[in-house]
């Protein structure tokens, strides 16, 4: 639905009134339309049939079966893990997993490349330079992608920190945020709460916010001030972190790349008392 949703945010005023009212439905009820034959979806609306499938057009499909695919496939990803495995379970070809793993990674990543443009990432960039303090929080599946991008800013700029949403250590860290400070935040279905309560605080003291999500229609991007959808989709029950990784991994890049005349000195310092301590194995 991440898609469709991205495609109303940018057409919406193509649209009709009437179509616009089939918009707030299907928004509103996307596990129902997903399902709905098009004569029951326009009967429900209160519309016609053909002003369905000239929405559909309108928002970018061939056709409301072709919308329909879309929110089926979202509505899979979102549900429980079990219900996630079960359906995939029926979709599933044992024999040729590993190519069906490949090409739903593929997709992923280009879902995020599709829907991220490169001057947010930019300036996102620039906004994590230019930060005074950066706290990156994350719960569950989500904590690998968190705790990767808060070693990757700390090591190479030093003012970054890891903060689990879970523990209330967050409150402590969060009232002595400005609107110098960053948060980083991560959340994949089925989006926890404390995430929100966290980004709510940190918006209230002014600190901007960047959330990396499955989608534009999370619940937490109300929060945010800048958005990356990365699809969360995966062949069994797991919410996938691979695109996630994908784009933090080009962040850490960019920044390091970027900035060589911060990022040059600091890691030479690391590397020269990591030498010291013998820290790592001889070859």
């Amino acid at each position: 639905m991440g898609d469709l949703i991205h495609r109303l945010q940018t057409r919406a005023f193509e649209l009709t009134e009437a179509q616009r009212r089939i918009a707030d439905y299907v928004v509103q009820h996307p596990m129902e339309v997903a399902f709905l034959t098009v004569d029951k979806l326009a009967s429900t609306v209160g519309t016609s049939t053909a002003t369905i499938m000239r929405f559909s057009a309108a928002v970018g499909y061939s056709g409301f079966s072709e919308l329909q695919k879309e929110l089926q496939a979202n509505m899979k990803h979102k549900a429980a893990p079990q219900t996630r495995l079960e359906a995939n379970l029926k979709d599933a070809n044992k024999s040729e997993l590993l190519q069906q793993h490949v090409e739903l990674q593929l997709d992923n990543i280009q879902y995020s490349l599709d829907n991220i443009a490169e001057g947010t990432l930019q300036e996102i960039i620039k906004k994590i330079e230019a930060s005074n303090n950066i706290l990156c929080t994350s719960v569950r599946s989500g904590r690998p992608v968190g705790e990767y991008i808060a070693f990757g800013i700390n090591r190479i700029l030093g003012n970054c920190k890891y903060i689990d949403a879970d523990k209330s250590e967050w409150v402590d860290e969060s009232i002595n945020l400005t609107s110098s400070d960053l948060i980083i935040a991560v959340s994949y279905p089925r989006y926890a709460e404390r995430i929100a309560n966290m980004l709510e605080v940190a918006k209230s003291c002014g600190a901007e916010i960047v959330l990396i999500t499955d989608s534009y229609s999370s619940p937490i991007t109300k929060y945010a001030d800048f958005i990356l959808p990365c699809s969360s989709a995966s062949a069994a029950s797991h919410n996938s972190i691979v695109s996630a990784i994908f784009i933090v991994d080009y962040i850490l890049s960019a920044l390091a790349i970027n900035y060589p005349e911060r990022t040059k000195p600091r890691l030479d310092k690391i590397n020269e008392i990591l030498t010291k301590m013998s820290y790592h194995t001889k070859r």
